[in-house]
């Protein structure tokens, strides 16, 4: 009975009538957009925020600011290692399955227009831009913009100044930082309510608008993205497990829930704050967790790093060009750096891959044009990806650091930490009662508690 009353059973269920609305009532179901608009904004408007006092309690608390440059850096190293990785066998997964053969699309026949009208005419930001926007304008507009890596910026500065204050004030700081944060989640465990109805309208607005003709177009470049995300997160999957033994398959099913609502409104945003909740309650160090997971959202895209190479080799298979091996070892290089600045970019993948066809001269950048059916229905792939990625590398860097609770990581995701009880099970009864176990949010949780979410 828990089961059916569980968030994730309430988000499949709406998905499936979502996509049976779509696939009947295509007009009706892309009047339903506001619905999944809606929900992603009411998410998104507390992430800022949220960062910022996780990244600021988890650095001041942590006391040394040495570690806190550690982390950054290990964090930055492991999302180049995995989106390089992702970039490869993107590559790999084009030569091999050649999704684009037969296609003999002929490139005249293109709008050259249609790739710009679906970005807005936006622009990457260049290298320099992009690190000179990491610095905002002031502190309101970071907030404002909802610019995570700005948010950040200002959270590591006043997080480090906390820390290096006198106790009194840093204890009294923190108190009033804890109390935010348990409000901020608890606001988001309200709107969490409203995850079903976001999932339907969100889905039923996909089916709706681009339905399953357009599947069936590009079903063999949808099956070659697929089958390389799968391969990316059993190798994914391996290196976790051979460097801090989490086992990828027990963390998928802890956090079901968000998984199925991040695919129900192809937004991994909307579950960051779940999310970096969970991550840490399984082990891994508030500070690493508010420093490795938002600054991933931006760094370590993985599933968008697979989808980029794969499709602009698709791209110049589709118009009958084979690449040779100099041409795409230059993809790989212009892909390293073009997916770093993608994130809140609208349209950001016609760009990146607009600026690769630049670059390479291979072929007509008006031939992205080509991807503008089925991009939508990469995001199931991109979504899933790159959220796993994140999450592991948040493991990984804590690992590296010293900072992750192996012991408390394998009770909770193998099931034996239930929401029902306060400490893992165990055969024979403590004969002492158990430490008081500290939750994300900073305080001491003793015997009764409900953090751990079955659903």
């Amino acid at each position: 009975m828990n089961f059916f009353k569980s968030l994730f059973f309430q988000i499949i269920v709406a998905v499936v009538i979502g996509i049976g609305v779509g696939i009947a009532f295509p007009n009706f179901g892309e009047q339903l957009q506001p619905l999944g608009t809606g929900f992603i904004k009411l998410i998104k408007m507390l992430i800022a925020p949220l960062i910022f006092f996780v990244v600021v309690a988890g650095i001041a608390k942590a006391g040394d600011l040495k570690a806190v440059g550690r982390i950054g850096l290990k964090a930055i190293l492991w999302f180049e290692l995995a989106t390089t990785v992702a970039l490869m066998l993107g590559l790999v997964a084009a030569r091999v399955l050649r999704p684009g053969d037969g296609m003999n699309i002929n490139a005249s026949t293109l709008d050259p227009n249609a790739v710009a009208a679906k970005t807005g005419g936006a622009e990457l930001p260049h290298t320099v831009d992009f690190i000179l926007n990491i610095i905002p304008t002031s502190a309101v507009d970071a907030f404002a913009q909802n610019a995570l890596l700005q948010v950040l910026l200002l959270a590591c500065l006043f997080g480090t100044a906390l820390a290096a204050s006198e106790s009194k004030l840093k204890d009294n700081v923190l108190t009033l930082v804890d109390q935010i944060m348990e409000l901020i989640f608890k606001v988001v465990g309200y709107i969490m309510k409203l995850a079903p109805l976001g999932a339907f309208g969100a889905i039923a607005y996909t089916v709706g608008a681009y339905g399953a003709a357009t599947l069936a177009s590009y079903g063999m470049l949808i099956v070659a993205c697929y089958l390389s995300a799968i391969l990316f997160l059993v190798c994914l999957g391996l290196a976790a497990w051979w460097i801090t033994g989490m086992n990828l398959l027990q963390f998928i099913k802890y956090t079901r829930s968000e998984i199925m609502l991040a695919i129900g409104t192809a937004s991994s945003e909307v579950v960051m704050p779940r999310m970096m909740e969970k991550l840490n309650k399984a082990g891994c160090d508030k500070a690493v967790v508010g420093l490795v997971v938002p600054t991933g959202y931006s760094f370590n895209l993985d599933g968008a790093s697979i989808y980029l190479s794969l499709a602009t080799v698709f791209l110049a298979q589709a118009v009958g060009i084979d690449l040779t091996l100099g041409q795409e070892i230059t993809i790989l290089a212009v892909l390293m750096l073009s997916s770093k600045g993608m994130a809140g970019v609208p349209g950001s993948a016609f760009l990146a891959l607009s600026a690769t066809a630049a670059a390479l001269n291979a072929f007509p950048v008006a031939v992205v044009a080509l991807l503008l059916g089925a991009d939508r229905f990469m995001d199931t792939m991109r979504v899933f990806t790159n959220l796993m990625g994140n999450c592991v590398a948040a493991f990984v860097v804590a690992k590296w650091e010293g900072m992750l609770d192996i012991s408390k990581m394998k009770a909770v995701l193998s099931g034996e930490w239930t929401e029902e009880e306060s400490e893992p099970m165990a055969t024979t009864k403590p004969t002492k009662s158990p430490e008081p176990i500290h939750s994300p949010l900073g305080h001491p949780l003793a015997q009764s508690y409900n953090v751990y979410d079955k659903t």
